[in-house]
């Protein structure tokens, strides 16, 4: 029985096929314009003058989730899927020590 077992761990299968996976959103532009207002503070907590070592530069950071759509298309070389998508995103923005917030980073939450 353990003999079995062990057998039966040890096997697996390897998928042995590429595929391309590329995520479009819809109106791009207008998304980054949008998140680095939803960024932007009327105040200044302070971290962009705070003390840094020797060749580093401070920086505000901002982030604010919001709700993103595209389409997701996979590509295997034998078909192509297009899947619309509604899902939400983390957005953070930094903003040097004068300037706006500049949107620098995104990660999907699901």
């Amino acid at each position: 029985m353990i003999d079995r077992m062990n057998n039966q761990k040890n096997k697996f299968t390897v998928m042995d096929k590429s595929l391309h996976i590329s995520a479009i959103f819809d109106q791009p532009g207008f998304l980054e314009s949008l998140v680095e207002k939803l960024a932007d503070r009327r105040y200044d907590i302070g971290y962009g003058k705070a003390i840094v070592p020797k060749d580093s530069e401070a920086l505000e950071t901002s982030s604010t989730e919001t709700f993103v759509s595209g389409t997701v298309a996979i590509d295997d070389n034998a078909e192509m899927i297009n899947m619309p998508f509604i899902t939400r995103f983390l957005f953070t923005c930094i903003k040097e020590e004068e300037g706006p917030y500049k949107l620098a980073w995104s990660a999907s939450l699901c």
